[in-house]
């Protein structure tokens, strides 16, 4: 089986789907992906799913199972299998208890996730394994006692006090989101040798914005005499696309609006696009920059100033100096765009 990566006719929007030895995606997976794609999940989201679903059906083939009749058990002994090398997932080589894990838990739980959504959508065609997957609880209730009888597919969202918890879930402990230093940050805006890679960073860092996010706002979206940018979700020529379905506008610095200003008047020039980020020195000029565009550049910054970062830990360096700053919660949620505040309680600033 492999993963194949799919562009929609007539929109080109991007998609992924599984294909079977003979080259014809598998019906199953088809279905639960497409499904995926219809309520506008990302594309990243479809290949991680996808990828998910060939480790688990490459799993049940080689024991010779049919995937709507397997039992808890073998979902316990994939996630076993996942956690061994690949060379000895075959069983003909043996791993001393020495050896690390291949799978990192959170990785396994990820891929328990996905299983689980997938034997969700199933569930509605008689596959019985979604209901031994997920319990329903009273929400409060972290073990013990007896478990409420499985739901069906997206009762969760109901208002009946009944919270959704997966049988089978590793331990793993969440770490702490990398924060970059002033100094470190400062190194590496000097390291830029043009105005247009020194503002992505500058962007990145002033207003916490993913990179997708960052590499699809068009000069409308950037408000100078209000010192704000608006991220906006919209089908992008680079396929950069906004995490989140709402539009959203970040305040903004002085030095940020003067830099994107400079950057017009001495790189941009009159090229006429209606793109920020543009390739300016290599074909095809005035393009949207793309994902790997800007991932050769911090190869380069990485090479030159020694520092190991990626693009992501500008927004939590944000985040976390917004919260050293004295800024609430809340403000800092709506900032980067989370849809649950929970996921903004992870960034915690160091002590010190």
């Amino acid at each position: 089986m492999r993963v194949q990566r799919v562009l929609m006719p007539g929109t080109e929007a991007e998609s992924w789907t599984l294909l079977g030895d003979d080259f014809v995606p598998v019906e199953p997976v088809e279905r639960f992906l497409a499904y995926l794609a219809s309520i506008e999940k990302s594309p990243n989201t479809l290949k991680a799913y996808a990828h998910d679903l060939k480790d688990w059906l490459t799993f049940l083939g080689g024991r010779g199972l049919d995937w709507r009749d397997v039992t808890i058990e073998d979902v316990a002994g994939s996630d076993a299998r996942l956690r061994l090398p690949p060379e000895a997932r075959d069983g003909k080589v043996a791993v001393l208890p020495t050896v690390e894990h291949h799978c990192s838990a959170a990785s396994v739980n990820r891929k328990l996730a996905a299983l689980t959504s997938f034997c969700e959508f199933r569930a509605r065609h008689g596959v019985k394994l979604a209901g031994l997957l997920i319990t329903m609880r009273p929400a409060g209730r972290r073990g013990g006692g007896s478990s409420a009888s499985y739901k069906p597919f997206l009762h969760h969202v109901t208002k009946s006090g009944l919270q959704r918890r997966r049988t089978i879930k590793l331990k793993s402990s969440k770490p702490r989101p990398k924060v970059l230093s002033a100094v470190e940050v400062q190194t590496i805006l000097d390291a830029c040798i043009h105005l247009r890679d020194r503002l992505l960073f500058a962007l990145l860092l002033a207003c916490g914005v993913r990179i997708g996010e960052a590499l699809g706002p068009r000069h409308e979206d950037v408000g100078i005499a209000e010192r704000s940018v608006t991220v906006c979700p919209r089908p992008n020529d680079n396929r950069a696309r906004a995490k989140a379905g709402v539009s959203r506008t970040i305040p903004a610095s002085a030095e940020l609006m003067r830099l994107y200003a400079d950057y017009l008047n001495r790189e941009y020039g009159a090229l006429d696009s209606d793109y920020v980020f543009v390739n300016l020195w290599a074909g095809p000029l005035g393009r949207p920059w793309t994902y790997p565009a800007v991932y050769d550049l911090v190869l380069r910054l990485r090479e030159k100033t020694g520092i190991d970062f990626e693009p992501h830990q500008w927004r939590h360096t944000y985040a976390t100096w917004l919260l050293r700053r004295g800024a609430g919660m809340e403000t800092v949620k709506e900032c980067l765009g989370h849809a649950s505040i929970t996921t903004t309680r992870h960034i915690r600033p160091p002590h010190g």
